[in-house]
């Protein structure tokens, strides 16, 4: 009778991370074990004619001091996808690879993206009468739409459809790395990181690689970004204290805050990173993930996509809930999500769900939608690399309807070793990793 085959071990030996707390693991992690909020008014462009006038901008981000020898097309010379670059730098770094590496070994590289990665700067486009026309015309024709074009209206910073293509980031990364194995990008919304993370777990996994670079980038810190998740109704509206706006699991909470960043992280199996010597974090352990197939833009009601979500993560680990010691939360909020995610993990872990400390640092990044899940796990993986839960600041009244243990305001010195990081996206687009410390 043939053998089944030992199941590989994929561990993670590199991060990077671009945050509106820090960029580097080093300022990252210790802004959050200090509970430090990176919320604050827009600066980036004037957001006084919205209803939320508040961001998490990325904090101490210098693509031309990190990038320095990067060569980056004019096409990709754009704030998020500098983002990425920038963070695949720090976690090629840290996991002590060079370029070299990735041309000796089987490699590749999955990220996510935003959507908003192929709109190009609109108020210069109005400006050039493109939307007029292309809007205003029946059939304006390939020919009327160049004609269209002022070059001399597009701001220089302005970058067309057909040139940023929503894989970007991860082709100029592949390109500086000279990485030829798979390449693409996932736009799955709030959930898209975590589940690029699960997919190229996956592909260590049944062999295709020995190495993956994973994570994601997003901003929609802009004029159209901001403006389209105020037209949602889902972003606080406390502009008068940005820095505590944001509240998880409150009973005053009101919606999120955006924020913007990119977190990268270098997965490898196991065998692979010892004969490198390398460095092991973590062990990514498992990873889950469904759909709700309810509606665009809020949750099923009992949380049937994110129990399911959870269920797969621990099934695919070969763990109990029992064995969980900490739950990274999706945590945005907004009064549903936190609801529905605080009862699905109530759902999943019966009387555990009241002894495992569950958190959203949301509360100090903001929501950074398709880079969220990767800063998330970073975050988990520092905390247990260093002793600490992050908290959820900003919480000071309990809500009934949540009533976990959220690590309310300050991190929690204390050493666990088995955690899931939680990923429910828009369009009800659920993920969850299973990450447990290296023995």
């Amino acid at each position: 009778m043939a053998q089944t085959p030992k199941r590989k071990e994929i561990v993670i030996t590199g991060m990077g991370t671009v945050s509106p707390i820090g960029t580097g693991n080093d300022s990252y992690g210790n802004a959050l074990k200090a509970g430090r909020s990176g919320i604050d008014h827009i600066t980036l462009f004037d957001a006084s004619r919205f209803s939320t006038t508040f961001a998490g901008e990325a904090e101490g981000f210098d693509p031309e001091k990190i990038l320095s020898g990067f060569e980056i097309l004019d096409i990709t010379r754009e704030r998020r996808i500098l983002m990425a670059n920038t963070a695949a730098k720090l976690a090629v770094d840290d996991a002590g690879l060079t370029a070299n590496d990735f041309q000796r070994t089987r490699c590749g590289i999955v990220l996510s993206s935003g959507v908003h990665a192929v709109i190009p700067d609109l108020d210069a486009l109005i400006g050039s009468g493109i939307y007029s026309s292309i809007f205003n015309d029946p059939d304006p024709g390939p020919d009327k739409f160049r004609k269209t074009i002022d070059k001399e209206a597009i701001s220089e910073n302005a970058v067309y459809p057909v040139f940023n293509r929503v894989n970007a980031g991860a082709l100029s990364i592949a390109n500086h790395y000279k990485i030829k194995g798979i390449c693409y990008n996932l736009i799955s919304a709030c959930a898209a990181a975590t589940q690029a993370i699960g997919n190229a777990y996956h592909h260590i996994q049944r062999g295709e690689a020995d190495l993956m670079l994973t994570g994601g980038y997003d901003s929609m810190v802009f004029n159209f970004g901001v403006y389209a998740f105020s037209l949602l109704e889902l972003m606080s509206q406390q502009n008068q204290q940005p820095a505590t706006a944001m509240k998880p699991f409150d009973l005053n909470r009101d919606g999120f805050a955006l924020g913007e960043g990119a977190g990268v992280l270098i997965l490898e199996e196991k065998e692979h990173a010892r004969s490198r010597g390398a460095r092991i974090y973590a062990t990514l352990a498992g990873y889950g993930a469904s759909i709700d197939a309810y509606k665009v833009t809020d949750p099923h009601p009992e949380g049937r996509g994110a129990m399911l979500s959870m269920q797969r993560a621990l099934a695919d680990a070969g763990i109990t809930p029992d064995q969980v010691d900490y739950i990274n939360a999706h945590g945005t909020a907004t009064p549903k999500n936190d609801r529905i995610e605080t009862d699905a993990i109530k759902k999943v872990f019966g009387k555990d769900a009241y002894r495992i400390p569950v958190s959203s640092t949301k509360s100090m990044i903001g929501h950074l939608m398709s880079a969220g899940g990767a800063l998330e796990l970073i975050a988990t993986v520092l905390g247990m690399e260093n002793g600490f839960i992050p908290p959820t600041i900003n919480y000071s009244e309990p809500d009934p309807q949540c009533d976990l243990d959220y690590v309310p305001n300050t991190a929690r010195e204390t050493a666990f070793h088995t955690a899931i990081s939680n990923s429910f996206g828009l369009g009800g687009q659920n993920a969850t990793v299973v990450v447990r410390k290296n023995y």
